[in-house]
């Protein structure tokens, strides 16, 4: 697998599928991820998220002003339920992490989760207001990557990829579902892509 660059004026377009996210955090020596699936675009270089009040990721964030929001595919499902922000990502669980293999690209002290199709680097906005009242946590995008089988020239490539490199959509109870089918419209995208 080759991890490639993403141009920030089309980061965007990693999000807008709704996909499940996986969040993660460090400070110290302290590395947490959560599963999240409240992570949207809020501008081209701008996302939102939503971590669970007084969550360890949430306190990460805080701390060391970035986190990453990453893309994790469906031969990931076990490991986002195992963490799922309400099965275990409230609390410091110094399990919770073993079994989640982490790297980092060289520019940044951000752990990246490996096997996710897409990464995205964020330095905190610091809104207090909106995270005290609202959980909600605004980052500007400083560097997006994604596995250039799965998304590549802007674009996911949903219906030429195998089931298991595709993204997760959680619904409730554990359930997932999973994109797949392209369907094109006779509209001509602004810019021509």
């Amino acid at each position: 697998m080759a991890i490639i660059k993403v141009d920030l004026q089309k980061l965007y377009r990693i999000l807008n599928p709704g996909a499940t996210t996986l969040v993660s955090a460090k400070y110290g020596d302290d590395v947490n991820a959560m599963a999240i699936t409240w992570a949207q675009a809020l501008d081209y270089d701008k996302v939102t998220i939503v971590p669970h009040n007084g969550s360890c990721a949430g306190t990460l964030i805080e701390k060391s002003g970035y986190f990453a929001v990453q893309i994790p595919t469906t031969a990931q499902a076990e490991l986002v339920s195992e963490l799922d922000a309400e099965n275990n990502s409230r609390f410091d669980n110094a399990d919770k992490m073993k079994n989640v293999e982490i790297f980092y690209k060289e520019e940044f002290d951000v752990p990246l989760i490996a096997g996710c199709t897409a990464w995205l680097v964020c330095k905190r906005i610091p809104e207090p207001h909106n995270e005290q009242s609202y959980d909600l946590f605004i980052g500007e995008v400083v560097a997006a990557y994604a596995d250039e089988r799965v998304f590549d020239g802007g674009h996911w490539l949903f219906e030429k990829i195998p089931d298991e490199l595709k993204t997760l959509h959680y619904v409730a109870g554990g359930r997932y579902y999973l994109d797949g089918k392209a369907i094109d419209t006779k509209r001509t995208p602004i810019g021509g892509e």
